[in-house]
């Protein structure tokens, strides 16, 4: 009975989150609250289990990024970047895209692509109004190409890090073996940019000369608190790139450098607090609960099974059903959950005396899968809620099919690509 519920729960609440008829924030709280009244999970799953349980580490990763951003906001950098951006371009819409994308993938290689888009973002939404254009695509594109982007690394998207931790692979062996074909990726998504959204980059001509007369340095309005927020941040994303050496988790990175800035901003409470995304956070957690049930009940389980199963020790079968099975498991739930079910299967497969010893091209697989098929739909992946978040707080509503839309190309092109890559680096 309970598999059924948790199935039936899951099921009507994407509905519900895919249609809108209702909040996203009630669909995920009701289907949370629901699995939780027919005691499909319990207290002990839902608060204390890494497996069925919420994922505080992406909670608090978040909210500590989102008080950054906020005690960032008031220094003004936000407004110099923007003017920046679009100076750089000469106020071109679609230069100014490449541009954003181009800066968000990179970034998102060396820090996580949730922290690169919290920091992106404001400058999107402030460099699409300067020039006149809707920012609902220029922030679809920059979150779809920070999931291309992080994959590239092992810091770069959290599903990555929880398949370094499993198969004990380095960030080095994500750079040599995942970088070559994210670059090539890359210039494939700046072209599908120019044809996907073809009809946004028409910009209003009088506020493009208007922004290329500004300087954009009269945007700093406190150069002392910018100093001190980019001391902290710089060492907030070293700690980012080395929490696998200092054995310190991320969240608690994060943590620690909004403590530092909000105690050395002496800002009011309500001015950073005023970023932070609660509906986003609370989303988020009616999300891993629902999915959480579905582990739980060994659903997840049971797919990942049947997987290694399917396969048969057939290396090339492995790899297309790895990689296709993951893409499109990955854009229903959340790829994080998904990754940690997985990541214990494709071990077995490629133990010393598993079906395919040694083959860890099914790592590879798994990877590409799981980040790039993340981009399909709204709730695919973590950046992606984040993002559609900050656009309806500041009035940019993107509905789930309008995320699809765009996302479900890239998507299907980049996993699509990466196919042949395996095949031919790994099994030719």
């Amino acid at each position: 009975m309970s598999l059924w519920i948790a199935l039936a729960v899951f099921v009507a609440a994407y509905v519900f989150i895919a249609t809108e008829r209702i909040p996203r924030l009630a669909a995920a709280l009701g289907g949370a609250a629901l699995v939780l009244a027919f005691g499909v999970v319990g207290a002990n799953d839902v608060f204390y289990s890494e497996d069925t349980g919420i994922d505080w580490n992406v909670i608090f990763l978040l909210l500590g990024m989102m008080i950054i951003v906020g005690v960032l906001r008031q220094t003004g950098i936000f407004e110099f970047l923007a003017i920046w951006a679009a100076k750089r371009a000469h106020g071109d819409p679609f230069r100014v895209m490449v541009l954003l994308c181009l800066l968000t993938a990179v970034a998102s290689a060396f820090l996580d692509n949730v922290t690169t888009v919290l920091l992106i973002a404001p400058v999107t939404l402030l460099v699409c109004q300067r020039i006149g254009v809707r920012p609902e695509p220029y922030l679809i594109a920059e979150v779809l190409a920070s999931n291309i982007g992080g994959t590239a690394t092992l810091i770069g998207d959290p599903p990555n890090i929880i398949i370094a931790s499993r198969s004990g692979l380095t960030f080095n062996d994500f750079l040599v073996h995942l970088a070559p074909l994210i670059v090539v990726l890359l210039v494939v998504f700046v072209v599908l940019c120019r044809v996907l959204f073809r009809r946004e980059f028409e910009a209003d001509p009088r506020q493009v000369a208007e922004v290329m007369e500004l300087d954009e340095r009269e945007a700093i309005n406190d150069v002392r608190l910018l100093r001190r927020s980019l001391i902290v941040l710089a060492a907030v994303l070293a700690g980012f790139v080395l929490h696998s050496t200092l054995h310190v988790e991320p969240s608690i990175v994060a943590l620690l450098g909004a403590g530092v800035l909000v105690v050395v901003s002496r800002l009011s409470a309500e001015s950073y607090l005023e970023e932070v995304e609660w509906e986003t956070l609370v989303f988020f957690m009616g999300l891993f609960v629902m999915v959480g049930a579905l582990v739980n009940v060994g659903v997840i389980d049971a797919m990942a099974h049947w997987l290694a199963g399917t396969v048969r020790g057939e290396a090339g079968l492995a790899v297309v059903v790895v990689l296709f099975g993951s893409a499109v498991l990955s854009a229903l739930v959340d790829n994080i959950p998904y990754v940690a079910t997985m990541s214990p299967v494709v071990a077995q497969l490629v133990a010393p005396d598993g079906p395919l010893a040694g083959q860890t091209v099914l790592w590879w697989a798994l990877a590409l899968g799981a980040d790039l098929g993340g981009n399909a739909t709204a709730v695919g992946a973590s950046a992606n809620v984040v993002v559609i978040g900050i656009a309806r707080r500041n009035g940019y509503p993107i509905s789930f099919w309008e995320f699809t839309k765009y996302g479900s190309v890239v998507a299907a092109v980049t996993v699509v690509l990466a196919l042949p890559y395996l095949w031919l680096r790994y099994l030719s």
